[in-house]
């Protein structure tokens, strides 16, 4: 995975001082780089028997199309409040000051699917934690995928035990 985390700039003091901002966009525009982390990402589920990709709002959505194509499935978009036309089912959760909230269409999933939850960061875990709450408020979480994981910040520990969590770059 070294290779995919030497095409990952670091962009020190963003957004704010102290902060070492890491941004994948000098990864997925390499080709190469791209299509390495698409296909690590797909391969570590393919045999999980997915039925829906869920990304979460926005770069989730740049990698979970296309492991959702790889993986001959559905693509579900977890959003910001407000961004979904039909109606909608939420997860609050909570942040350094306050609360925040994640939506997904009410008839986007049904009992029984089977979801993998994909996002490029895991963080302090809070909005991967609302998002696998969110689904499985109507289906079953079977993994949860993301690019990077800030090992530090310990998101791990709010995410379920019994469920699957990959990540392919850790700093």
């Amino acid at each position: 995975m070294d290779d995919i985390k030497k095409m990952i700039r670091d962009v020190p003091d963003f957004p704010k001082k102290g902060i070492i901002f890491r941004d994948i966009t000098t990864a997925v525009k390499d080709a190469k780089t791209m299509q390495k982390i698409v296909d690590l990402m797909a391969d570590e589920y393919k045999n999980e028997k997915i039925d829906y990709v869920a990304g979460i709002e926005s770069r989730g959505f740049i990698f979970g199309m296309p492991i959702a194509y790889k993986l001959g499935c559905g693509f579900i978009p977890i959003r910001k409040p407000g961004k979904l036309p039909a109606e909608t089912i939420s997860q609050e959760y909570s942040l350094e000051y306050g609360t925040d909230k994640i939506e997904m269409h009410k008839d986007a999933l049904k009992k029984g699917d089977r979801v993998l939850i994909v996002d490029d960061l895991l963080a302090t875990g809070g909005t991967a934690a609302a998002a696998v709450k969110l689904v499985q408020s109507v289906a079953d979480v079977a993994g949860i995928a993301f690019v990077i994981e800030l090992s530090d910040l310990e998101g791990r520990k709010k995410l379920p035990e019994n469920t699957k969590v990959t990540s392919l770059v850790k700093y």
